[in-house]
């Protein structure tokens, strides 16, 4: 019952989740392409984000939480497609091989990004042309 409250209060404030998923995407992308040569200089200070696993994980587990909640709501609310929930899928597929094959990781990390950003973004379209009820479950 917790998740019905959770639920409850996160549709009082109507954040766009999608908005919500490419920025957290987004963000995981420029902390993985910029932090290693900005940040070089965090191990002198005894800070250690780059080869951090638990960050890494808390990164991945973040963006599928914003994500699998965003595609969730656009799949049941508005448009029953289940095509950007397996895009976003593949992405995050990525995003853990790329932390399990090291040698090949900006090659991983590329597709994840392009992957989680188009799902979140054809959830929006998605969610935006249903305009109008097309089935007997729609809630909008």
């Amino acid at each position: 019952m917790p998740s019905l409250f959770i639920y409850a209060i996160l549709r009082m404030f109507k954040i766009n989740y999608d908005a919500l998923g490419i920025t957290a995407s987004l963000a995981c992308a420029i902390h993985c392409a910029v932090l290693p040569l900005l940040m070089t200089s965090l191990p002198v200070f005894g800070i250690n984000i780059i080869d951090n696993y638990f960050f890494e994980y808390g990164m991945i587990s973040l963006a599928f939480v914003i994500g699998i909640f965003a595609l969730y709501h656009g799949y049941k609310e508005h448009h029953h497609r289940l095509f950007p929930i397996l895009l976003f899928s593949g992405g995050i597929s990525f995003l853990l091989l790329k932390e399990w094959f090291h040698q090949y990781h900006i090659w991983l990390l590329i597709p994840a990004v392009l992957l989680i950003v188009l799902a979140h973004y054809l959830n929006y379209r998605l969610c935006r042309k249903a305009a109008h009820c097309h089935a007997d479950d729609c809630k909008h």
